[in-house]
């Protein structure tokens, strides 16, 4: 052996060394592995009963929480389902029904004839008609005064019957307005169709309670003219008697031309 192979033989040995040294630790991950270990060049598997039962609860563990985890946005995924329903607007409206019938009491409270609604013309036609009663009056002007008061009772009758036939003839549009919407109320899929349809019910009242008022108001005003007339009637014959009763002058003789 040669002094210049020997320096080789050395450092041969002591890497050897070194690899033998090395082996345990490098196949010490292979003997902690959670299921198995290989030994050697053997290939043999050894079976890790511990290990393996805590393979399988973190698997479990790990499957439970993206179960949940599913869940979770399942529930979040309705959640927002469900607000988009309750955001929906109801799809029917009966406010231009409901406007209508309104319009057409208005009409017939407006047709009132001779004395209307009216705060100015009511107290200009009591003070003509129905105001104080002179002693100078007319036979003639008294006619005429009765006659026109009678003419407003009947206008104010007249007037009542169509307001009352009016609100009648609203009935029938009323119970459909009704009809349909209890209907959209129960299938509503929102809250916000829910009270919607709420609100129209109430606006469906608010329009009946409207038409109540206005028959009240009619038969008030025909009640207060018939009333008027019977109390101006009294004042009226009061007059009259009295200058029946009030002593004239008396005959006068005077100067007759029976033949030419």
């Amino acid at each position: 052996m040669t002094c210049k192979t020997r320096p080789f033989l050395r450092m041969a040995s002591a890497t050897a060394f070194a690899l033998t040294l090395a082996a345990p630790m490098a196949l010490a991950p292979l003997f902690s592995t959670p299921a198995h270990a290989f030994f050697g060049g053997f290939g043999r598997i050894v079976y890790d009963p511990t290990n393996h039962g805590e393979n399988l609860l973190t698997a479990a563990r790990t499957l439970e929480q993206i179960n949940n985890q599913i869940t979770q946005l399942q529930n979040e995924a309705q959640m927002l389902m469900n607000q988009a329903l309750n955001l929906t607007s109801l799809p029917y409206s009966s406010l231009q029904a409901l406007q209508q019938n309104v319009q057409r009491t208005q009409e017939l409270l407006g047709q009132a004839q001779n004395i209307a609604f009216d705060v100015q013309t009511i107290d200009q036609m009591f003070q003509q008609d129905y105001g104080n009663l002179s002693l100078t009056t007319t036979d003639t002007q008294m006619i005429a005064d009765a006659r026109s008061r009678w003419e407003n009772t009947v206008g104010g009758l007249q007037d009542a019957m169509r307001v009352q036939a009016g609100v009648v003839g609203n009935i029938d549009g009323n119970r459909a307005e009704m009809a349909a919407l209890v209907g959209e109320s129960q299938n509503a899929v929102g809250a916000l169709q829910a009270t919607q349809a709420g609100n129209q019910l109430l606006a469906l009242q608010s329009q009946q309670l409207s038409d109540l008022i206005a028959v009240i108001s009619a038969n008030g005003r025909a009640e207060a003219l018939t009333e008027a007339e019977r109390a101006t009637a009294a004042e009226q014959g009061r007059i009259q008697r009295e200058r029946f009763l009030t002593p004239g002058t008396g005959y006068q003789p005077g100067n007759a031309q029976m033949f030419n």
